[in-house]
């Protein structure tokens, strides 16, 4: 063999037996090198994991609050449906009481209920919805006792119910007597005399009537007493008209 071709062999063989021969330091630089790029794609592949992970924690505080936000909305409907009920139903049964004699103080809250409700409604749409639910329920009950409650005395029926008690009786006086007339004399003189007479009567038993509804049912509270003076003349007013009528076409068969 040749000198330089021991030579080679020699460097070969050193090369294979030190590790920090030329060619494993070759080695070792690509793989530093190899290191070295691959570290920003890791880094780039955590980065996309936290930022699908912050988009699917966005996701669902996005989600939750629409669905709040879809509650609220409903509450804040069924609430104005059931204020609506709730006034309704009140302003219907502060009329009867009314009628009835209960006085207007005792109709309206007091200022500590007022207070004490007003903190109850501080709650949100939610508890303002529950409060509603829970007035209607008593306005329910309430209409119930007032139903089957119903107080017997005149004073606290309806206006017109109990003015009927007045104007009904003087409103059949003259009728009554003007029948009684006819069926004891006939198609005579004292019938149209009657007749004549009881032209004016129905006024009269209006005016009779008025007078005396304000004088039986006297109002408790700070209103007048209401005379529903319309129905009262058409109550006055028809039985005459009626009854007249009724004899002149007798009359006249006769």
């Amino acid at each position: 063999m040749s000198r330089n071709g021991r030579k080679t062999a020699t460097v070969t063989r050193d090369e294979g037996q030190n590790p920090a021969a030329p060619g494993r330091q070759r080695t070792a630089e690509q793989q530093e090198k190899i290191a070295e790029a691959a570290a920003p794609a890791d880094a780039a592949s955590d980065a996309w994991q936290d930022y699908l992970a912050a988009a699917r924690k966005l996701d669902g505080v996005r989600r939750s609050a629409a669905a709040a936000a879809g509650e609220q909305a409903r509450s804040v409907q069924a609430a104005r449906e059931e204020l609506a009920e709730v006034r309704t139903g009140l302003a219907a049964q502060q009329t009867r009481l009314r009628e009835r004699g209960v006085p207007q103080i005792s109709l309206v809250p007091s200022p500590p209920e007022l207070t004490e409700e007003t903190r109850s409604m501080t709650g949100g749409p939610a508890a303002v919805l529950t409060g509603l639910r829970t007035a209607r329920e008593r306005v329910d009950a309430a209409e119930g006792l007032l139903v089957t409650r119903r107080p017997l005395r005149p004073a606290g029926w309806a206006a017109r119910s109990r003015n009927l008690l007045v104007y009904g009786p003087l409103a059949l006086v003259v009728p009554l007597i003007q029948v009684v007339v006819y069926v004891a004399t006939g198609a005579g003189a004292a019938t149209v005399a009657a007749l004549i007479c009881g032209l004016p009567m129905p006024a009269v038993a209006f005016v009779a009537g008025w007078i005396g509804v304000g004088r039986l049912f006297r109002s408790t509270g700070a209103g007048r007493v209401d005379r529903t003076s319309r129905f009262g003349a058409l109550v006055c007013l028809v039985p005459a008209v009626l009854v007249t009528a009724g004899l002149l076409l007798a009359m006249l068969a006769g």
